[in-house]
């Protein structure tokens, strides 16, 4: 079996090393230094040529000015800009388009998608529900005015990221009839409330309030499993990021620990530093391998259905973001520790990692709601 990225993956990670390459991870202050938000919005320089590298459109379809790419190709450059802690809102972005190509009628298909390839769009999601812990969809109610009037949105999303940046947020409801339904609502629309929040990272987030919200049907995506699929690749592309974290740290850890000698010589040659390390590696891979099974479960041909296996891909998806919570805490703590008093240094970046790997263990639901949510699966599809 060939288990290689394909040569379209592999151009893709280089460009986006190449956008990457000039990302400080100090470029805003400290959220240690200051009492509100690092910055006000995202990085719109590095949004401008993420643009011009044609990566915004990496996953759309070729007749919105995408490249067709997958999943894969999505967490491959996800990936790469969590090694600088790339401030954009670049999975929000793609994952609504994504679904917005895969489930959106065509009138939205070709008002949004060239749009947001051109990056002349940014988008976020309200994925976190009213408290972070219930399903998002319940905390947002949608009604209709009739069988063919406008939708009227009503209830609170929190912890939306970017949103006072944004041009669109993506906010998941449900109908009268129970099921899930994706609104794309301007954050300017009237009955639209944005309350300031601070994330770990020092980033702005909002709690979204809608009140008696109108938006009609070219404004909202009703097909069966569109938020479900959306939710999944969200939190498949958390785990890209908490992988490019998590490596990033171990690299730094091994070259502090390479020059720091103790008693004349490098702290790298003590077996319990070696040790360590060495575990932290373990995480690292295994965080990799569960992250491209889930990325390559919801990586479907187009128009098709997603690939096969004895549990859907939620299995995986959540087997995957076990491993990226509790792996990335594991390795910056471990990276804290030999690291010793320079980690808490605020001059150095280390504590930096540190809070946008608490902010990405925590996001879409700790290791324990997913192993939840695994068990769930196991039960309703018993293997064997």
């Amino acid at each position: 079996m060939d288990f290689t990225f394909s040569e379209e993956q592999q151009a893709a990670v280089e460009t986006a090393k190449a956008v990457f390459s000039g990302v400080a991870p100090d470029g805003v202050p400290s959220p240690s230094r200051v009492a509100g938000a690092v910055a006000e919005g995202f990085d719109r320089p590095l949004w401008a040529r993420l643009a011009a590298a044609d990566l915004l459109g990496l996953v759309l379809a070729p007749e919105h000015g995408g490249a067709g790419l997958d999943t894969i190709a999505l967490c491959l450059v996800l990936r790469e800009s969590a090694r600088v802690l790339a401030r954009v809102p670049l999975l929000e972005t793609c994952a609504v388009a994504m679904a917005v190509d895969r489930y959106g009628e065509e009138e939205i298909r070709a008002r949004l998608l060239p749009r947001i390839a051109r990056g002349e769009l940014a988008l976020s999601v309200g994925s976190q529900g009213l408290t972070g812990h219930d399903p998002a969809e319940l905390a947002v109610a949608a009604r209709r005015d009739g069988a063919t009037g406008p939708w009227t949105l009503d209830g609170t999303q929190t912890a939306v990221p970017w949103a006072h940046g944004v041009d669109l947020i993506a906010v998941p409801a449900q109908d009268g009839e129970g099921r899930a339904v994706l609104a794309l609502v301007p954050p300017d629309r009237p009955g639209v409330g944005l309350a300031e929040q601070i994330s770990t990272t020092g980033e702005r987030l909002a709690e979204v309030r809608l009140d008696s919200v109108r938006v009609d049907d070219s404004e909202l995506i009703a097909a069966e499993g569109a938020w479900e699929w959306t939710r999944l690749v969200l939190t498949t592309g958390t785990c890209a990021l908490a992988l490019g974290l998590g490596e990033r740290v171990l690299v730094m850890t091994s070259e502090y620990t390479g020059k720091r000698e103790q008693f004349g010589f490098p702290v790298a040659t003590f077996q319990a530093v070696a040790v360590q390390a060495a575990d932290r590696f373990m995480d690292l891979r295994a965080m990799e391998a569960t992250l491209w099974q889930a990325a390559w479960r919801l990586t479907p041909a187009r128009g098709g259905a997603g690939v096969g296996g004895p549990l859907p891909p939620a299995a995986d998806v959540a087997v995957a973001k076990i491993w990226a919570a509790e792996g990335v805490r594991r390795v910056v703590q471990t990276a804290q520790h030999l690291h010793g008093g320079v980690g808490a240094d605020t001059d150095y970046p280390l504590h930096r990692y540190h809070a946008w790997a608490k902010q990405l263990e925590l996001s879409l639901g700790p290791a324990a709601a997913h192993e939840e949510a695994l068990g769930d699966l196991l039960a309703a599809h018993p293997l064997g």
